[in-house]
């Protein structure tokens, strides 16, 4: 299990962070500079991040929002300085009101962030300059070292549990059509009635459940309950088609409908194809998660067309 390691020079204004990550220079760059991406794993459990708008060049700015369990609400802004994609980084952070006025009481911090490729993942190097001593044991005060540190390991679960569980599932690119289901909590028993009914074969890793997924030092535990829930299923039945589900209850912060748990979903053979059946299929219907990277690892994307279908696009290089 990697660790997040943090070092300190002797005039007490700097701080350098370095970090190994199980994902590939593309895919971690992406984790750090994707709103919908950092949304999963900027805060440590039990809050929770919100992105309010990004505008990743030179001279933007992401705003966001930590939210605690308590609906607590607290703001922060990064104003980019430099960026070299892929590569690395910086910015000028500073904790701000709802409508990004930063609030003077608080130290701003230079961040300087670079990717590295290391074996089969990447490190992450995180250099942070106060403007002094005081400014630096401020920060530190207020729990940044293992704040910082527990949401390291919430990316460590999403890169294990979706982007590297995905790719176990399907190696190459070529064009599929599944079917996607959503269960509240008993995909378990549905997959095992399918399966003896429809006479059909699991593949990939067949039923893992959360607690399948080796949860990094400092993350919350799941309930007993919730870790012997399905968080990915493929079933092959006939003529080749697949089943996939997940479960995906209450107590996780999500509801189910009856009738919008159920998609069809495509898997184009290039990213090209997908962009294309994306914008004609999706005319005139309701986009639910417009088209984009996502955590996953796949170029992915949820809407309900215009005759009320539900559909699925998720195109991912192969591994």
């Amino acid at each position: 299990m990697a660790n997040t390691h943090y070092e300190k020079d002797h005039s007490g204004t700097r701080m350098t962070v370095t970090r190994f990550f199980d994902g590939s220079p593309q895919d971690v760059w992406d984790a750090w500079t994707k709103p919908e991406i950092l949304e999963q794993w900027w805060a440590p459990k039990p809050w929770r991040a919100e992105s309010k708008s990004q505008d990743f060049k030179e001279g933007g700015n992401w705003m966001y929002v930590m939210v605690g369990p308590d609906g607590s609400r607290h703001c922060g802004r990064v104003d980019y300085t430099f960026i070299k994609p892929i590569t690395d980084f910086a910015g000028l952070d500073a904790f701000c009101d709802e409508d990004g006025n930063i609030n003077e009481e608080f130290p701003r911090t230079t961040w300087h962030n670079t990717f590295t490729p290391d074996g089969n993942g990447t490190t992450v190097t995180v250099k942070m300059e106060f403007a002094s001593a005081a400014a630096m044991q401020q920060m530190i005060s207020m729990g940044f070292e293992e704040g910082f540190r527990m949401a390291h390991g919430n990316l460590d679960v999403y890169l294990e549990a979706r982007f590297k569980l995905r790719g176990e599932m399907k190696r190459d690119n070529k064009a599929r059509v599944v079917t996607y289901l959503n269960f509240p909590g008993n995909t378990e028993e549905a997959f095992l009635f399918y399966q003896k009914v429809l006479r059909g074969e699991f593949t990939g890793k067949k039923l893992t459940h959360f607690s399948d997924v080796q949860l990094p030092e400092g993350i919350p535990p799941m309930s007993e309950a919730d870790q012997k829930l399905i968080l990915h299923a493929e079933l092959a039945i006939m003529g080749g088609h697949v089943l996939m589900a997940t479960d995906a209850p209450e107590s996780m912060g999500l509801k189910l409908e009856r009738g919008t748990n159920m998609h069809i979903c495509l898997e184009p053979e290039t990213r090209e194809e997908t962009d294309r059946i994306f914008n004609e299929l999706s005319d005139g219907g309701t986009v639910t998660m417009p088209l984009r990277d996502m955590f996953f690892g796949a170029y992915f994307a949820e809407f309900r067309d215009k005759y009320g279908i539900n559909w699925m696009l998720s195109f991912q290089n192969p591994m």
